[in-house]
């Protein structure tokens, strides 16, 4: 990074930073620092929840996603819309009525204490795990960039995040996830542009997107049920939907973000703005990761997109063998630009191979891509073999590695305030999140005496700072998985589940009353958990997407079997 990356970096995150801390001093009661004094607007409120969901793994990992398996990862977002129009319908009017601070005071007024404790336990506890990880994210870009200690990096940017979050609450949080919107679009736009404009001469959009589609990356809807493919349109629909209505619905994080409105109408518009904007989002940054792909088609690309994992086999008798690797690499990839060039041109052009088969360019492409696979499948094997503690899976690095090498200065600190604008937003609700949910229906609720209202300020400060504090920590021990933003949803689909559950027992079945909708709960918990480590082990094949309708749908069979289990139950009331 150039010095002028430096100050477009720094200038961006600060102006950020002083700007949330200006606009929210002095809020010393509950409705202005919980709920920001109900004073957002329906497009304040949609790119406050657009800015909590896009974290930094939105922006880092999913290009990576794309890179690798192409448009698919957008059926995940297919039940976003559906989820927008039921929650705007059924759950925020409930919340407007009710006049709440968190998603799960309204479950004691239908059910009890015990079960308002329970979901909001749990939205504790899958929350504060992915606070953690979206703390991680961009520390993995820094250590990258300036070859820091990750812990140390991830240290400084939660206390960063933690500093404005504290001065100003949801508001603080609300009004900087605009100027980190901006900054997010306005990066993403112009690097869009940029991959396009570094594409040979004689390589325009539209050939791009022949190569991709040659490549396997244009793919976007599988409509079979084949559970050892975790994105089908099916899943979208049923489990993303069911995701989408838990998150949206029932996680403090987001519910927080639409109870800020200035009326019902304001709420309600403001998610269906999200409806309608966040699947081409996310389809753009698809698409950027797949023109990603196609640039690589045509420049040298390192065997491991993970520096780290180049350094570990420097210096060790593995060396000369990687190096090996990295040679056939080069010499493939001179094949496929080649056999690119023709696929954008006409895909069917015929091509004798090698050895004396007949095939067309498409194909030929096809199989040289399987070649690539095979050839850094074994570069990972070797890196094993120098170091079984670095890390060989480089989906997360892929963007950033172009980003870095290919960027003209100044917008290199451009990409990365963007990802690092993400990383803050998304992270600042999840405290803010977490310290509302853990004042409101924690400390307040089980406190014996009367308070002043800057007591529960200040009890809200210091959980955030608590919170805080418990995310560095996981962000410090946080491991990269497969992908990211995968890691992020199934931490979600172990939990959200079941708490839609208790919320759809709740808001559509009368019937199903407070012992048995808890000891639902508890019981499709725990089966979930099962399930998910049962397809850890390989025992059964059944994509963490279909945790969340799974989860959902146990918690109301279970409920409505011991309820009519229970008699007299219209003499139980709440606790």
């Amino acid at each position: 990074m150039q010095t002028i990356d430096w100050i477009v970096l720094v200038a961006t995150l600060a102006f950020i930073v002083l700007f949330g801390v200006y606009k929210t001093r002095g809020r010393n009661n509950v409705q202005d620092y919980i709920r920001g004094g109900n004073e957002s607007k329906w497009w304040t409120v949609g790119l406050s929840v657009m800015a909590t969901q896009a974290s930094a793994i939105t922006f880092l990992s999913t290009p990576g996603q794309a890179y690798n398996d192409g448009l698919g990862f957008v059926q995940f977002y297919f039940g976003l819309p559906i989820a927008m129009i039921v929650i705007c319908i059924f759950f925020i009017p409930i919340y407007y009525k009710l006049n709440v601070y968190t998603a799960y005071e309204y479950l004691e007024s239908r059910f009890d204490k015990r079960t308002r404790s329970l979901a909001s336990g749990l939205f504790l506890l899958s929350r504060g795990l992915a606070a953690g990880i979206t703390i991680f994210a961009p520390s993995i870009i820094l250590s990258a960039v300036l070859g820091w200690d990750l812990n140390t990096l991830n240290i400084i940017i939660g206390l960063l995040v933690v500093i404005y979050t504290i001065s100003g609450g949801t508001k603080a949080v609300t009004v900087t996830q605009k100027q980190q919107m901006g900054v997010i679009f306005l990066g993403m736009f112009v690097a869009f542009f940029l991959i396009i404009s570094y594409l040979p001469q004689d390589i325009s959009f539209n050939n791009a997107l022949e190569i991709a589609g040659a490549s396997g990356k244009l793919d976007v809807l599988d409509f079979s049920f084949d559970f050892d493919n975790r994105y089908t349109f099916w899943s979208g629909i049923l489990g993303g939907t069911f995701l989408m209505l838990s998150y949206f619905g029932t996680d403090q994080s987001q519910v927080q973000r639409y109870l800020s409105g200035k009326s019902l109408r304001e709420m309600q518009l403001g998610m269906i703005f999200n409806g309608i904007l966040k699947v081409p989002m996310q389809f753009f940054i698809l698409l950027v990761g797949v023109m990603v792909f196609v640039f690589y088609q045509f420049n040298p690309t390192p065997l491991n997109f993970n520096p780290a994992a180049t350094k570990a086999v420097q210096g060790t008798p593995f060396e000369k063998e990687y190096n090996l690797l990295q040679d056939e690499l080069n010499e493939l990839r001179s094949d496929k630009s080649e056999l690119s060039y023709m696929v954008s041109q006409n895909p069917n052009t015929p091509i004798i191979a090698a050895n004396g088969s007949n095939s067309t360019a498409t194909e030929a492409l096809a199989s040289l891509n399987e070649e690539e696979k095979n050839i850094r499948e074994k570069a990972r094997m070797v890196i094993n073999q120098a170091d079984q503690n670095v890390e060989v899976n480089d989906k997360d690095y892929v963007f950033i590695h172009f980003i870095l090498n290919n960027l003209p200065r100044g917008l290199i600190g451009l990409l990365l305030a963007v990802i690092l604008s993400a990383a803050m937003s998304s992270t600042a609700s999840e405290l803010n999140a977490l310290a509302a949910t853990t004042t409101v229906d924690f400390y307040r609720r089980n406190l014996n005496e009367e308070k002043e209202e800057t007591h529960f300020v200040d009890a809200t400060k210091w959980f955030t700072l608590s919170w805080g504090i418990l995310a560095i920590l996981i962000a410090c021990t946080a491991n990269l998985f497969d992908n990211l933003i995968q890691l992020v949803n199934i931490i979600g689909s172990i939990f959200y589940g079941t708490i839609l559950g208790i919320f759809m027992s709740a808001f559509f079945i009368k019937r199903i009353q407070s012992k048995a909708v808890f000891i639902a709960a508890i019981i499709t918990q725990l089966i979930v958990i099962a399930l998910f480590s049962l397809d850890k082990l390989e025992y059964i094949k059944l994509p963490y997407l279909w945790l969340n309708f799974i989860g959902c749908i146990l918690v109301i069979i279970i409920g409505l079997v011991f309820q009519s289990g229970f008699k007299n139950t219209k003499l139980e009331t709440p606790e």
